[in-house]
């Protein structure tokens, strides 16, 4: 099944760096590109993608009201949205996941997380730029004991160093060159670290690392 993919940015030049990213992508197609906010939920809600890549700054409409027009839980049919900007914000942070947007990446995350985002996003998933998860959880986690969780038993060794470099806000290519393995087999850990955890993402991988102390603040 290919992805259909909205991208929404007021810079000609970024929706072309999205598009190449993205159609070089066999599973991945841009089917429609907008420039301003109006123009966005025009298209999405006459074509229907399955993702829509929206900037958090946009003519007429921004990336929140864009994402509240078509992903608010009260609406009929809510489309998936993944909001990209420059703009490393709490307040649009915050603002976005309340709207209902299923992702907040960073424009300089990487082509890599960019198209990992669009899949977590058609899959029912939600993908944070590695290093906002990193800050959101340090706010929402203070320091505590640690709790009866016996999960991690489970986890080898190596599953622990990758879980642990998650929480610190790791790509999955960074894990790779900081531990010297292939960018599969961080792949094929992190999966089975979610199933051992019975977790979704590394979102949620990074949270359970973080209450259950693998990372200590400074």
């Amino acid at each position: 099944m290919t992805i259909r993919v909205l991208l929404a940015d007021d810079q000609a030049m970024v929706r072309s760096g999205f598009r190449l990213i993205l159609d070089s992508q066999p599973d991945i197609t841009v089917i429609a590109e907008a420039g301003n906010g109006p123009e966005t939920v025009a298209l999405a809600r006459e074509h229907r993608p399955d993702v829509v890549l929206a900037d958090i700054r946009m003519p007429g409409l921004d990336g929140i009201e864009v994402t509240r027009a078509l992903a608010a839980p009260s609406s009929p049919e809510p489309q998936r949205i993944v909001i990209v900007t420059t703009f490393d914000s709490d307040e649009y942070v915050y603002g976005a996941l309340h709207a209902g947007a299923v992702g907040f990446l960073l424009k300089d995350a990487g082509p890599a997380l960019l198209i990992e985002a669009v899949r977590a996003a058609h899959g029912g998933d939600t993908l944070i730029s590695p290093s906002i998860t990193v800050r959101l959880l340090q706010q929402l986690m203070p320091p505590r004991k640690p709790t009866a969780d016996n999960r991690g038993n489970s986890l080898s060794e190596r599953e622990l160093q990758i879980a642990r470099s998650i929480a610190t806000g790791r790509t999955n290519q960074e894990i790779a060159a900081e531990w010297f393995i292939s960018l599969s087999t961080v792949k094929t850990h992190i999966t089975r670290i979610q199933e051992k955890l019975g977790v979704r993402n590394r979102v949620e991988i990074a949270a359970w690392a973080w209450e259950n102390r693998l990372v200590e603040t400074a």
